[in-house]
């Protein structure tokens, strides 16, 4: 792994030093002013991520392209000729839509009885609700439409101490006798029979093996807003994935869901800190996969998409509202830096995780900065040349996953075809490009906001989540984005005093700022939904397949609006 590891520290080095001197070439003429240098310094503040993004998808497509397809966990024999260990199926919830939740447990059920294997599973609903009569109600009655009453069971805490990570602990505390292994789902996860089976006979094989983490994709999604974002997350997410488990090895990421989880090792090594403040950890999974791989088990990344799927944000709010819960859980991992008995890669495990946000701030200075300078130098000559060259570089690195993910399903003609044909994919991937560029400027601004936030003192609950497709009004958009409007009509209005090339400059790294609130309403409407799902743009191979069966799959039906 060092080999592996010092590999891509170059690549990343190299990718940085290349833009550093691009960089260079645009501020260096006319002089330095004190716009310029904070242009630099928020380009070194955002240089790690870029790096290690470019470095991960290199390595993920030349991975992807020539190593064999994702192979079969290793088995000792045939599945009948030896009995799987006893798994515990783990569902948190928390005032969650059981209708949403329910059907996706049956059909896994069933999945694991047609392959004669259910009689080692059992179903745990475990709720954190604040009320729990409807929940109850509905797991007993979807216990009692089971073959097997016995192997399904529901428990809600009177408190969520130490929120979701407290509930599982509790869980393997109390109700998890008999069982060697638990696969975790989120109210919103669904996982294929033969997915899990596969993560299962692998722990079987491995037993050095705390977590098997499966890669997880986007069901087919009805709205615009889901439908754009998880047709660009599943290229970038295949691609990083792939590339992140090859120099990482066993000491990978657990995102804590769609994943199978030995549950000794974790009851022994998974129990949290408190934070200094004496508050809980909030996202907690990856702060128990540094803790398992610092203790010597194996986190291991399952860089396979098929069979395990999530549903995402239904619209903008939604989306903005879940990155700033994110960034208020990795934010706390700077006071983990220093938990004892975490390896390097530990450590850098939790970085990692810090700089997926970190970056936000960084990019909002560097902007605003170039905005100043456009404004204020009346020496230098905007280098348009040198400008785009920047910008066209810098963009390639951040978003290498995803552009490499696209041009590895473009060389495959079995990943076109699943994907419509090259036509069809070409206009989801131009369609998801243009959605992304405007959807980053307003996520920075709000993630830049959320830190604000905590550091001045204030909090950011994590509440209910909606997951049902919805409209959204122009008033509620603009309540939500006033701020990246004005602030994208302010850094406009400095560009255009240096002229309209340093206006086009900037519409690819900010122009989502001025849209910000068309944006919101348009990608939730109905109508442009409707428009997309017709002619099948950014349509996911499950929902292709489907339709070409004449018929919706059960499992991978569209997400109907309610």
């Amino acid at each position: 792994m060092v080999m592996r590891r010092a590999a891509v520290l170059l690549i990343a080095l190299a990718t940085d030093i290349g833009l550093a001197w691009l960089l260079w070439r645009v501020l260096s003429p006319g002089g330095w002013t004190a716009a310029k240098l904070i242009m630099a310094a928020a380009f070194v503040g955002t240089a790690p991520w870029t790096g290690l993004c470019a470095a991960n998808g290199m390595i993920g497509l030349v991975l992807s392209v020539f190593r064999p397809p994702f192979p079969a966990p290793p088995s000792r024999g045939e599945a009948d000729s030896w009995s799987l260990p006893r798994t515990a199926i783990a569902v948190t919830v928390r005032d969650e839509d059981m209708g949403r939740v329910l059907p996706a447990l049956r059909r896994l059920l069933h999945g694991l009885d047609l392959a004669g294997a259910g009689d080692a599973f059992g179903v745990f609903v475990l709720s954190d609700s604040q009320h729990g009569a409807v929940e109850e109600l509905a797991v007993a009655s979807f216990r009692a439409n089971d073959r097997d009453p016995g192997r399904i069971h529901y428990r809600r805490r009177s408190s969520n101490i130490g929120f979701k990570a407290g509930n599982i602990m509790d869980f393997l505390d109390r109700d998890a006798q008999g069982y060697e292994l638990m696969l975790t789902l989120d109210a919103d996860s669904e996982m294929s029979a033969a997915a899990i089976l596969r993560l299962v006979r692998l722990m079987q094989v491995e037993p050095t093996l705390a977590v098997a983490q499966h890669l997880t994709v986007g069901l087919p999604a009805s709205s615009a807003f889901p439908r754009l974002f998880q047709f660009g997350m599943r290229a970038g997410m295949r691609i990083w994935a792939t590339g992140l488990a090859w120099w990482q090895g066993d000491e990978g990421p657990y995102w804590g869901h769609n994943a199978v989880v030995r549950i000794a090792p974790f009851r022994l090594h998974c129990r949290l800190p408190t934070l200094p403040n004496g508050r809980h950890i909030l996202s907690h999974d990856q702060v128990e996969a540094v803790l398992l791989s610092g203790a010597g088990w194996g986190v291991r990344v399952i860089a396979d998409e098929e069979g395990s799927w999530e549903a995402n944000p239904p619209a903008l709010p939604e989306f903005l509202r879940r990155e700033t819960r994110w960034v208020v859980g990795n934010m706390q991992y700077w006071h983990l830096l220093r938990l004892p008995c975490v390896s390097a890669m530990g450590r850098w495990q939790l970085i990692q995780a810090i700089l997926l946000f970190a970056g936000a701030p960084m990019y909002l200075l560097f902007l605003l900065a170039a905005a100043t300078a456009a404004a204020t130098d009346a020496v230098s000559v905007f280098p348009a040349q040198s400008a785009l060259a920047l910008t066209a570089a810098w963009l390639s690195a951040l978003y290498a996953p995803k552009l490499l993910g696209y041009a590895e399903v473009a060389l495959s003609p079995d990943k076109r075809a699943r994907h419509g044909g090259l036509g069809r994919f070409g206009v989801g991937v131009a369609s998801e490009i243009g959605f992304t560029l405007l959807l980053d400027a307003v996520s920075a601004v709000a993630k830049t906001g959320a830190m604000l936030r905590l550091a001045l003192g204030g909090r950011i609950a994590w509440n209910r989540q909606n997951r049902s497709d919805r409209g959204v009004g122009w008033g509620e958009a603009a309540r939500l984005l006033w701020p990246q409007t004005v602030l994208g009509i302010a850094a406009f209005s400095a560009f255009a005093v240096a002229g309209w090339t340093a206006t086009l400059w900037a519409l690819p790294l900010a122009g989502g700022l001025l849209v910000s609130i068309p944006f919101c309403v348009l990608t939730a409407d109905p109508r442009i939904s409707q428009w997309l799902r017709e002619r099948q743009i950014a349509a996911v191979p499950e929902e292709l397949s489907t339709t070409t069966r004449g018929q919706p799959a059960p499992a991978l039906a569209l997400q109907d609006s309610d």
